[in-house]
């Protein structure tokens, strides 16, 4: 874990910083930013440039890549870390979030990663575009809403890779605040600060009424998410429980939606899927259908060459043999 170096205008560590609306005698004080203790490792570390700010209870970092090579992110603290990725895509990697499946997800402009506290967050990726996103850090050891509940109380659940409006709205509205670090900004930072962790309260809450959509099926993002994590764990086997998870829905309410939303129920997509993907290798002679089924998921060329059958009408040998 990397340590940054406590500013010089203040030593008063992180970990012992509390929050309280500022006393009208105090508001022309200067309260500049310090550096955060806890930070992720990001190796190597000349592969980025980053600039990390904290105040009462919570700390921002803006990190940039400057490069092409492999960079792995780790962190593990007594913080909640909550990522926001503005821009970025790869050629090749995987992120961890403890409690959750592992993504390959390619493309994640505009996703948002939620870490609880003391839960682990392993990343690595070989960079396709540069990539821009923020850390922001809750410690909820420190920070105190003035509301019947605190942070510290709450158990939060660890998230990768989701959308939410109103939580990206307020993170970049408190990004554009303290890019300066001016003075006047200061008070108005704290507070979307304090907005930023009521929306994390809010989305912790907000199982209840996501639900409330598969009536209607799953919304756009759910299925985006959904269609991505099954085309990226194509030749895994998935079950019911890790795709809701995913969208924050029961089991049986997301089977009933995923049915609405995509016409049949989730495994059955995962076969199509599976056999759209077989058919491609199919029509490039570089592979045997006993490695094409194996590549796709299947065990064994039996049950691959039974499943392509029921969806083509042909067998694997036979459909490859139609194209001429």
């Amino acid at each position: 874990m990397i340590c940054l170096p406590t500013s010089t205008v203040s030593s008063v560590p992180f970990d012992k910083i509390s929050w309280r609306m500022p006393q009208p005698s105090e508001r022309l004080q200067a309260a500049p930013f310090v550096a955060a203790r806890p930070s992720v490792e990001i190796s190597p570390p000349d592969s980025i440039k980053r600039r990390t700010l904290a105040w009462r209870g919570m700390a921002a970092e803006f990190i940039q890549s400057t490069g092409h090579d492999r960079i792995e992110h780790r962190f593990r603290a007594p913080v909640h870390l909550l990522a926001v990725h503005e821009r970025g895509s790869r050629r090749e990697g995987e992120t961890f979030v403890e409690g959750l499946p592992r993504s390959t997800l390619r493309d994640f402009a505009r996703k948002l990663t939620f870490v609880p506290r003391d839960h682990d967050y392993r990343e690595w990726h070989e960079p396709r575009t540069p990539a821009s996103l923020m850390y922001f850090y809750v410690d909820p050891a420190a920070l105190q809403l003035h509301s019947e509940l605190s942070i510290a109380d709450v158990s939060f659940a660890p998230r990768l890779f989701f959308e939410d409006g109103a939580l990206w709205d307020t993170a970049l509205k408190l990004k554009r605040s303290i890019e300066g670090a001016a003075f006047e900004n200061r008070l108005y930072s704290e507070a979307l600060g304090v907005v930023l962790v009521h929306e994390l309260l809010r989305l912790n809450r907000g199982a209840p009424r996501v639900e409330a959509q598969a009536r209607g099926g799953l919304a756009a993002w759910q299925q985006r998410i959904v269609a991505e994590y099954i085309e990226e764990h194509l030749s895994e086997q998935i079950s019911l429980a890790t795709l809701a998870g995913l969208v924050r829905l029961s089991p049986y309410h997301f089977c009933r939606a995923f049915k609405q939303s995509f016409g049949v129920p989730p495994h059955r997509y995962h076969t199509g899927r599976r056999i759209e993907r077989a058919k491609g290798l199919l029509a490039r002679p570089l592979f045997s259908v006993t490695e094409i089924g194996l590549t796709v998921g299947f065990s064994e060329t039996s049950s691959f060459t039974a499943a392509f059958r029921k969806a083509t009408g042909l067998t694997p040998t036979g459909y490859h043999r139609s194209l001429g």
